[in-house]
């Protein structure tokens, strides 16, 4: 059903109010603007150890309206076995550090993706020009260049610069549907010689790594993120964004880039930021939920056990999977940035079970990837450190700060636009999922669409994962409330 027709324009108004609010800047200054419009491209600063790599076939993949290219992948041959090739673009090469540009990115630290307009953290005359890895163009990228076993185990790993060109811009869906054997190849890899035949080794490589980061503990949790579909500035429908296996491919390349990035620079004793998921304070209900679902957890906090109860989970009931993995994600709490000290024991991730990670893989969009760029490039010419421990510090919590920020301008845009779907079906009933119960309050999921909002009555002995009925009692669109209360 469509909705009111200025749909967009009223939630990107929402969306700017909201960002203020949280400390947010949605329009980069005067300085920063003239800076963006001064650059010409990527600066090398005169070093010859960059590399040639144009020639290899270096492919994008994203998302079908992705602009802000950060990384390219191919796969290339190893002595009887594989290296994985990620290009992540030089984005410190265009933006210098404690510029006016520089000053906007350290301010939001990430890109603010809402229903109707997207706040980049760079200008676009960069983030979607000169600094993005665009389909025939030459860039400056670093190189995170991994050998991988047959296990999908990454033996070893090299860091470098070099010149890379995007030989086929491809998206998730249409990419994926090929490599399910669902559709045909993409137009934009099928004139590519030879690319087909790299993006099945690419797949087949990372399914391996898929599966021994699951036996190592990793979980593999499927959630349903709504995006808005529009007609036009008319709101017409919310829909899941669903998993797929172009998605995983590129997720799995990534995770294992970050790890490299993190040992490199804990090898030269350079302090970095880590992303890291701390053990779960309500691991508790996490094995209440997993006993309401016939499994058996140990009392310990345990990925490896987790891990394999969601396999278990997903391949029984993958229609109600996404819901089991929403009510885990719940509890097992927020990922946050820390500071890592070389040689120190780094806190890791407990959902990706993995020791080392960083964010350094896409550096147009999130500033703790420009932030770890910064010191790998400086540590790659042999200069100290482009960040001190205390400094790396206090940006860890900024950059929690703000990316929780984003995260909840995000949300509240989302919901603006689920309370404008749904104004006009109050007294509706719904089948409903708790996702959320503390003192101030629980907070409920429908399925359809895929929305969550506030339980206002009704409540009492609900927890997260619980099933319940609910009617839908009143909406705010401007606040973005959606409230229920248990039928």
């Amino acid at each position: 059903m469509h909705v009111s027709a200025n749909a967009r324009q009223r939630l990107r108004e929402i969306a700017r109010r909201a960002m203020v609010e949280r400390g947010l800047e949605p329009d980069f200054s005067p300085a920063a603007r003239a800076e963006a419009q001064a650059l010409t491209g990527q600066a090398d600063g005169g070093d010859r150890t960059i590399r040639d790599t144009r020639e290899l076939l270096w492919c994008s993949i994203d998302n079908d309206d992705s602009r802000d290219l950060d990384q390219l992948t191919v796969a290339v041959d190893a002595g009887g076995g594989s290296r994985v090739l990620v290009a992540v673009a030089d984005v410190d090469a265009g933006v210098p550090k404690n510029g006016a540009l520089d000053a906007h990115a350290s301010t939001n630290t990430t890109s603010v993706y809402t229903a109707a307009e997207v706040f980049p953290m760079l200008p676009e005359r960069l983030s979607t020009d000169l600094t993005s890895l665009n389909a025939a163009e030459d860039r400056l990228a670093v190189i995170v260049d991994m050998t991988v076993g047959a296990d999908g185990t990454v033996a070893g790993g090299e860091i470098y610069r070099a010149r890379v060109r995007n030989h086929a811009k491809l998206a998730y869906n249409a990419l994926a549907a090929w490599l399910e054997g669902q559709g045909p190849l993409p137009p934009a890899a099928a004139a590519v010689k030879g690319l087909d035949a790299n993006l099945k080794r690419q797949d087949a490589i990372a399914q391996a790594m898929k599966a021994r980061r699951h036996r190592r503990g990793s979980l593999g949790l499927r959630t349903l993120e709504a995006r808005a579909v529009f007609d036009g500035d008319v709101l017409a429908d919310l829909q899941p964004d669903e998993e797929n296996r172009a998605k995983q491919l590129i997720e799995d390349f990534m995770i294992a880039a970050n790890g490299v990035v993190a040992t490199f620079l804990d090898a030269r004793g350079v302090a970095s930021l880590r992303r890291v998921l701390r053990t779960p304070e309500r691991w508790d209900r996490i094995v209440v939920l997993a006993a309401q679902h016939g499994g058996r957890l140990p009392a310990s906090p345990d990925a490896a056990a987790l891990a394999a109860f969601l396999i278990t989970q997903r391949d029984a009931d993958p229609e109600r999977f996404p819901d089991l993995s929403l009510a885990v994600v719940k509890l097992l709490g927020k990922g946050e940035y820390a500071l890592a000290r070389s040689g120190h024991e780094p806190t890791g991730h407990f959902a990706l079970a993995v020791r080392d990670y960083t964010h350094s893989t896409a550096p147009n969009r999130r500033f703790p990837d420009l932030v770890s760029q910064r010191l790998v490039k400086a540590a790659l010419a042999g200069r100290g450190p482009a960040y001190g421990a205390d400094e790396l510090d206090a940006l860890a919590r900024h950059c929690t700060e703000q990316e929780d920020d984003a995260a909840k301008v995000e949300r509240q845009v989302r919901k603006s636009a689920a309370a404008l779907l749904l104004e006009h079906r109050l007294g509706e009933h719904f089948d409903a999922l708790v996702t959320g119960a503390a003192d101030k309050g629980t907070w409920v999921r429908i399925a359809r669409p895929p929305v969550e909002g506030r339980l206002v009555r009704g409540a009492d002995g609900l927890d997260v994962g619980d099933r319940v009925q609910v009617t839908l009692k009143s909406t705010d669109v401007e606040r973005g409330f959606i409230d229920f209360e248990r039928a």
